[in-house]
């Protein structure tokens, strides 16, 4: 691999840790993990947080590079742009809201496949593996892949690390602006490419 193809790779990776991590931020699978490490040893809940999250991610990029297999990069382009615009409108819209989020662990699971179910679950279908897809779908999936998983171990760590109580002071609010306004601007630079292709 050349060096400008490994910086681009690099990058790939990199602007999708940042965006995912953002995203995620205050997510219900923070309030999972945080809430079951406060009854449980913190390393079992981030095994099966980051077992959950690297699934679902690949079965993301997967699918992301078979519909770019399969559609024009027109549409793929202008669909990828629509969802991003989505998130970015929903993030910024956001409300902090108190919440009280309780965990009920059943019996006769582990730690750590009560997590990776709980975090399956939650996360399947969530804006986030869309957001996975659509970038699978325009850019490197390895990279994209590598960068999601990384952005939601780092996410669930903190959660596991700070603790219910630390996490609420943080400005959830203006994580969830900074991260609309990423999703915007990235809406934004794929409709500029579009333009520039020709449609």
């Amino acid at each position: 691999m050349s060096a400008s193809a490994l910086g681009s790779w690099f990058s790939s990776a990199g602007a999708t840790f940042l965006l995912i991590a953002l995203a995620e931020f205050g997510d219900k699978s923070q309030l999972v993990c945080m809430t079951l490490a406060a009854r449980h040893r913190g390393l079992p809940v981030i095994l099966g947080a980051v077992t959950a999250f690297g699934i679902l991610n690949l079965l993301a990029v997967l699918f992301g590079a078979a519909v770019a297999a399969w559609l024009p990069e027109w549409l793929i382009t202008l669909t990828v742009a629509v969802l991003f615009a989505a998130f970015g409108i929903s993030a910024l819209r956001y409300q902090e809201e108190i919440e009280d989020e309780s965990v009920e662990e059943k019996a006769g699971h582990s730690v750590f496949a009560t997590t990776f179910l709980m975090i399956f679950l939650a996360e399947f279908g969530d804006k986030t593996q869309i957001a996975v897809a659509g970038m699978g779908s325009t850019i490197n999936t390895a990279a994209v892949w590598l960068g999601a998983t990384l952005a939601l171990t780092f996410t669930s760590v903190l959660a596991v690390i700070a603790g219910r109580n630390f996490l609420h002071r943080l400005p959830l609010l203006w994580i969830h602006r900074i991260s609309g306004a990423f999703f915007l601007l990235l809406a934004g630079l794929a409709i500029a490419r579009l333009i520039y292709s020709g449609l």
